[in-house]
């Protein structure tokens, strides 16, 4: 029988779920689930579906990540009835991949009248795109296919199989590559992903080869045919699921594959040779890869250079760092461990199985490092694990997998790691199973742990029509002893859009940016880059050292069972759109000085567009279920919500707030904070209006 406690959660859940339902939004942004086909070949213009939630109608401009492909929309023939809009789910749009693109998974992102939508994934591809036939779903109905080429499909429902048919010639051999799972990361609203599993069999059905989780949830297979004669190629959900939005993509290609290549950092600037790891590749394995010195620093995607062609996009780690190459000699033990002196970008390998690698270096006591492994996330297949061992060989500190920014990931960080004596220590690398092989190379940034901070935005986007404000929340994550404050900045503005930055306090973790569209702003969309800036004293003394940092992007995610999850993406894009539920959010006062223990409250007023009379939540943070996810309020300074009113119903238009200092808060100045007007979208995603800037100070006592 289940607990008091969990009947009354559950029945909370249930009432903010109706409370939610009854508030939602009339206009907001569309939400992209999918695009087919999901490739586009390099050198082509075609023509692709995109799916959506919520409207498309009125597109009028494609974002596209990278260079050399570019998307229009194909006019929509539905007209607006008079005072009524009509509702888009599907739509066409129109790539144009230039010859020279770099193939690779492209970011998708549509604008709207109703605001700028989440992202889709668009893979780009050499060989031609071929679709699914609808009536596949047996070997005897298989689509026969002419390889090479990219099969594009959908796993559209329970149980559905799909099958494709094609003939090749005795000793061929074929690479298979699945991308699916991969590319639902990023999708907003698709609560459950594809878990493909594909297999190879031979025109009676029996089964050659078959591969299930190889890229994370997506199948890699490659193999060499015997015999001459037709194949039969099958895909599925492993469990037998299915849903409109799973689309796939299978390259299947007669070219070399690389999976790897080692050394796997590559220095800027410079011509590094490297060894290519893979399927079907050259008797002398070997080429050059050349990162311009400008480029930054950490994981990239280059076609390394193969005779008079590139090959696939192979993922590899620009590095700034004096290079170590793990040396052909045994360093499997600490009495052949290879000497490294810092900083470091140590590339290497776990060449067999039960292989470890050991690193030798010296350190006085209370000297600090870190040792940031980067190998999973570049397709390696190494679950790394890290230790610190003293000189006899004792273990002082471990690491397997690493939390960076929101998510978790298989690949090691020992982070300022202190010496406890002066003496020698080893570095020890291994995979966490004791597997090995050719693909399980590894980068390792063993570096003094010097003080800096990284940034994240809660959101991909920013959303105004003329008259209104918008906010945009970034949080700071401090590294190596670094506590100070973080003033925020901004580029990339439309035209009739201004912004307030805020700054991140040294005690707390959020800042925050008002954006404002003049009531004449144009519509438009553009794609926006923030700062942060910061100023650390070393504590032995000397000059001041500035530390920057650029925001990462953080796409938000609809959980199964209402979580609110994030995922990095590599744009946060600004729309004026028109006008929306919510016209103005207006507040009675600019500025607030709290007495330590006092009270004071803010009136704030909405003006509602015609007809709109639904519920609109007022907050200073952004939150959902109980986690704050914007917090840009001083440290002791709080929300009384007993004394607010925050929830207006029915076409109410005036709430309140009151803030509270605590008995013990510090002084403060100036801190910028965001009041904001939210209007429900779905369970978990709002519509969130802003006013203008609000400043918060504590008096001293």
């Amino acid at each position: 029988m289940p607990s008091l406690s969990r009947v009354l959660a559950a029945l909370l859940l249930c009432s903010v779920f109706v409370a939610q339902a009854s508030g939602q939004a009339k206009i907001t942004y569309p939400m992209l689930m999918s695009l087919h086909p999901v490739a586009a070949q390099v050198g082509q213009t075609s023509e692709h579906e995109v799916s959506a939630r919520y409207n498309l109608y009125g597109a009028y401009q494609v974002l596209v990540t990278g260079t050399g492909v570019t998307g229009e929309i194909v006019a929509d023939e539905k007209k607006a009835e008079p005072g009524k809009k009509p509702t888009v789910n599907k739509m066409k749009i129109r790539f144009t991949v230039a010859p020279d693109a770099q193939p690779g998974v492209r970011d998708v992102r549509i604008a709207t009248p109703q605001g700028v939508s989440t992202l889709a994934q668009l893979v780009i591809v050499r060989d031609p795109v071929v679709v699914e036939e609808k009536a596949n779903d047996t070997a005897e109905q298989a689509q026969a296919i002419t390889v090479p080429a990219t099969v594009c499909g959908t796993i559209e429902k329970a149980e559905d199989v799909d099958f494709y048919r094609f003939s090749v010639s005795a000793g061929t051999a074929l690479s298979f590559h699945v991308q699916s799972g991969r590319l639902q990361d990023k999708i907003h609203d698709l609560q459950q992903h594809a878990d493909p599993i594909l297999t190879l069999r031979s025109a009676n059905g029996s089964t050659l080869a078959a591969s299930d989780n190889y890229y994370f949830a997506d199948p890699f297979l490659r193999y060499r045919f015997e015999h001459d004669g037709e194949y039969l190629l099958e895909i599925r959900d492993v469990r037998y699921q299915g849903n409109a939005e799973w689309r796939y993509s299978i390259e299947i290609s007669d070219r070399p594959f690389v999976t790897n290549v080692f050394p796997l950092g590559i220095s800027r600037g410079e011509e590094s040779k490297v060894e290519l790891v893979g399927f079907q590749l050259p008797e002398v394995p070997v080429s050059t890869v050349s990162l311009p010195a400008e480029v930054p620093e950490g994981p990239m995607v280059v076609g390394v250079p193969m005779g008079d062609s590139v090959t696939n996009p192979v993922p590899v780690y620009a590095s700034s760092l004096p290079a170590v190459i793990e040396s052909a000699e045994d360093n499997n033990t600490i009495e052949t461990a290879q000497t490294i002196t810092f900083p470091a970008g140590i590339s290497g390998r776990i060449e067999r199985e039960a292989d470890v690698d050991y690193y030798a270096f010296e350190a006085k006591k209370g000297e600090a490092f870190s040792f940031e492994v980067v190998a999973r996330r570049l397709q390696s297949e190494l679950d790394s694990n890290l230790r610190i061992l003293n000189d006899k060989g004792a273990p002082l500190t471990e690491n397997d997998d690493a939390r960076v920014g929101r998510l978790t990931y298989a690949d090691s960080w020992i982070e300022n790691w202190k010496a406890p004596a002066d003496g020698k220590y080893f570095l020890e690398i291994r995979d966490l199973h004791l597997r090995g092989g050719a693909e399980y190379t590894y980068y390792v940034r063993a570096t003094a742990a010097q003080p800096y901070f990284t940034l994240t935005l809660d959101t991909d986007k920013t959303l105004l029509a003329p008259g209104t404000g918008g906010v945009i929340f970034a949080r700071v994550e401090r590294k190596n002893g670094f506590t100070g404050e973080i003033q925020l900045a901004v580029e990339g503005l439309l035209p009739g859009v201004t912004a307030s930055c805020g700054r991140i306090l040294a005690d707390g973790q959020d800042g925050c940016i008002l954006l404002e569209a003049a009531s004449d702003a144009p519509m438009g969309v553009a794609n926006l880059r923030v700062t942060g800036t910061a100023t650390w004293t070393p504590p032995e003394g000397g000059e001041p050292i500035e530390l920057t940092a650029t925001a990462v992007p953080l796409q938000e995610i609809y959980f199964p069972g209402g979580g609110r999850g994030h995922f990095p993406v590599e744009m946060h894009t600004l729309s004026v759109n028109e006008p929306m539920d919510l016209l103005k959010v207006e507040i009675s006062e600019d500025a607030v000085t709290l007495k330590p223990g006092e009270s004071k409250t803010i009136d704030i007023t909405i003006t509602r567009a015609e007809g709109f009379d639904q519920n609109v939540t007022l907050d200073l943070l952004y939150r959902h279920l109980g986690g704050v996810f914007g917090d840009s309020l001083p440290k002791g300074v709080t929300i009384d919500e007993k004394s607010s009113k925050t929830l207006l119903t029915k076409g109410e238009s005036k709430g309140s707030i009151t803030l509270k200092a605590a008995a013990d808060a510090k002084p403060v100045s100036d801190q910028q904070v965001a009041v904001m007007a939210n209007v429900s979208v779905n369970f978990v995603m709002k519509m969130t209006y802003a006013a203008r800037p609000l400043r918060v100070s504590v008096a001293a006592p």
